[in-house]
């Protein structure tokens, strides 16, 4: 039997890192089990009202970074060429998109596609416009609302990259969402020098945003860790509790939907 969430649950949004459904070394690989074991985790909520967010990973990520859209337009580019490009990552991540969602249905969760291009607008790389409307019809309407990093219209540069971690942010007032929970592949954010055993830090403050390095290694054009805990922080502001933690141990993405924070790296939600 089908179930719909209670209409005046508290609202939770999951993102899905790339990192986590799909092989970012390797070029549009989904992780088929993990993606499935996910899915399942997230459709079997029913005391929470979620909505789902992904990034790109192996399906967006290189191109983004090939046909420079995170960045302003270099001398000698052709606006055309830029729109095709942006026409060519969309097609890619909407590929792993329609996975995500067909995932979800099987796990007898009840998803609606929310394609953020359409619904927001970006100048010079950074959000300008948000319309949470769709989001939130969707919600009302007892369905799992499902968006994701895409490309969007820019103002500036003709199109860029709006990630799936800025749209959770511009969606926690609108929503009125209690948390947000990042999913990836890492047990949250790590301190302690490379190649030797590191620990978890569990609470995200200013300082351990300055004590990250930019990422480096497989192409992000999204801020890697650095980027999610500046995220974080600003959701904390913003009033919500934002952790990271790792989808790779069974349960863990379910028990932080409803509340947990036993696992992974918090910021904890401030008063206003």
């Amino acid at each position: 039997m089908v179930r719909v969430p209670d209409p005046t649950a508290p609202v939770v949004i999951v993102k899905l890192g790339g990192s986590i459904i799909t092989r970012k070394r390797e070029v549009e690989r989904i992780r088929p089990k993990v993606l499935a074991r996910l899915a399942r985790e997230v459709a079997e909520v029913r005391d929470r009202r979620v909505v789902v967010l992904h990034g790109a990973g192996s399906f967006g990520h290189p191109g983004a970074k090939r046909f420079g859209l995170a960045v302003p337009p270099s001398e000698g580019t052709s606006g055309a060429e830029r729109l095709r490009g942006a026409a060519i990552v969309a097609a890619e991540v909407r590929r792993l998109h329609l996975a995500v969602v067909r995932e979800l249905v099987r796990a007898g969760g009840i998803p609606a596609s929310v394609p953020m291009s359409t619904h927001a607008r970006n100048r010079a790389g950074e959000l300008v416009h948000l319309d949470p409307s769709a989001v939130k019809a969707a919600l009302d309407g007892g369905f799992l609302p499902v968006s994701f990093g895409d490309v969007v219209p820019d103002e500036s540069w003709g199109s860029s990259i709006l990630s799936a971690d800025t749209i959770a942010l511009a969606l926690v007032p609108a929503l009125g969402a209690e948390r947000v929970v990042f999913v990836s592949d890492v047990e949250g954010i790590l301190e302690g020098p490379p190649g030797r055993k590191r620990s978890v830090v569990r609470e995200v403050i200013p300082e351990t945003v300055a004590a990250l390095r930019p990422p480096a290694g497989a192409a992000d054009v999204t801020g890697g860790i650095r980027g999610k805990a500046t995220a974080m922080l600003a959701i904390a502001t913003a009033g919500a509790d934002a952790g990271l933690i790792s989808g790779l141990s069974d349960g863990a993405v379910s028990r932080a939907i409803r509340g947990g924070m036993e696992y992974g790296s918090w910021a904890r939600a401030r008063s206003s």
